[in-house]
């Protein structure tokens, strides 16, 4: 069987028919200061051993910052964060101003109002076509507030809404 070739904006209006999540992958930099990117690309991977996952692209410039720092906190936003997310979301070098964040045991930036933390030490790192396959273990994890999640749909960001 042969293979059709798929052009790039026609896999992304198909695929943002699927709703994802959105996430920010926090960590700190060598110099100190935090760093992070967002993600829709997280998923829960193994139980035994506790393992998450994410697929950031090959031509961010803050993965590289989190590769190296080796530990990575995924939080979980709410539908009421879209404004953090924008922030962090634009290049740059001051994602973080103005941004309220807590370092964990961890030494990891959790950001106030994520409805979850997960906190990861880097497990590993596989080539993906134009992103990064990254598996993270699981070192510590909570629910943190019970809000609604930030979804992304076809190119937007909203809520979830209840069928009941």
């Amino acid at each position: 069987m042969s293979e059709m070739a798929i052009e790039a904006a026609t896999f992304r209006q198909v695929l943002g028919y699927y709703p994802t999540g959105v996430c920010v992958i926090t960590a700190m930099g060598e110099d100190g200061k935090p760093c992070g990117l967002v993600v829709g690309s997280f998923s829960s991977v193994s139980l035994d051993p506790p393992l998450v996952g994410f697929f950031p692209d090959k031509g961010s410039s803050s993965w590289p910052l989190i590769a190296r720092a080796g530990h990575f906190c995924v939080n979980v936003l709410a539908s009421d964060q879209t404004e953090l997310c924008r922030q962090i979301a634009r290049p740059g070098p001051d994602k973080f101003a103005g941004i309220e964040y807590e370092l964990s045991a961890h030494n990891l930036p959790v950001l106030a109002g994520a409805t979850v933390s997960i906190e990861c030490r880097l497990e590993s790192v596989t080539e993906a076509g134009d992103h990064w396959m990254v598996l993270g273990r699981v070192l510590g994890l909570e629910a943190r507030r019970d809000a609604d999640p930030m979804l992304f749909f076809r190119g937007q960001y909203g809520g979830f809404a209840s069928l009941d």
